[in-house]
């Protein structure tokens, strides 16, 4: 059970260092020529970054025989002028030379041999964060509003409302064919009914008071 575990475990961590190891990019700087007096200015180190990405973790390789050339990692100022003032850690004085690409933004390297730096072995290089780190953000998507419908129609041909009385509603008052009886009168109210119940009792007594 135990040597079982001790597999489990080991594969495991195997597995992490081949997704870290397949993480990082390998880049031959110069390729076939190496770090070297560029021959000419077709395979300038410049012409060779061209087009490359570099990301965090990458490696760079520097082939270069030991005590021919050297490499110096300094800022721009010094790239620029070809100088070691303000370089940036050692001189790598024995080759090759691997680089691993600790942080993004702008990385210059020169090698100090004589006028070396002077006729083109230098190097400059953009490295980005890795990805995924700064995933872009997405503004939030905004809901169209659709403009209300304007009436085209000119007031003259608007639509007149139709005569066809809604159901249970008043209807409209028309003027009897000629021949037809007058409609009954509309009976009377309760209140009216009942006033004439009280009418002759209301005679009765006045009647009595007279008398």
């Amino acid at each position: 059970m135990n040597s079982y575990a001790s597999m489990i475990g080991f594969g495991v961590i195997f597995a992490a260092m081949v997704q870290y190891i397949g993480a990082q990019t390998v880049h031959v700087v110069g390729d076939s020529v190496g770090w070297d007096i560029p021959p000419n200015s077709s395979v300038s180190y410049a012409n060779w970054a061209s087009g490359k990405n570099f990301m965090v973790g990458d490696i760079l390789v520097f082939n270069f025989m030991t005590n021919q050339h050297d490499l110096l990692q300094v800022p721009k100022s010094s790239y620029d002028a070809c100088s070691d003032d303000n370089a940036i850690g050692n001189a790598i004085t024995t080759g090759p030379a691997n680089v691993t690409l600790d942080s993004s933004g702008e990385h210059y390297y020169i090698c100090t041999f004589g006028s070396h730096c002077q006729v083109g072995q230098k190097l400059a290089i953009t490295v980005s964060s890795t990805p995924g780190s700064n995933p872009p953000t997405s503004s939030p998507p905004t809901t169209p509003t659709t403009p209300s419908p304007t009436s085209t129609q000119p007031d003259a041909c608007a639509p007149t409302p139709s005569s066809t009385p809604n159901a249970g509603g008043p209807t409209a008052s028309a003027t009897p064919p000629a021949g037809t009886p007058p409609p009954p009168p509309p009976p009377y109210s309760s209140s009216t009914s009942v006033f004439a119940s009280f009418l002759p009792v209301l005679l009765s007594i006045g009647a009595a008071l007279v008398t």
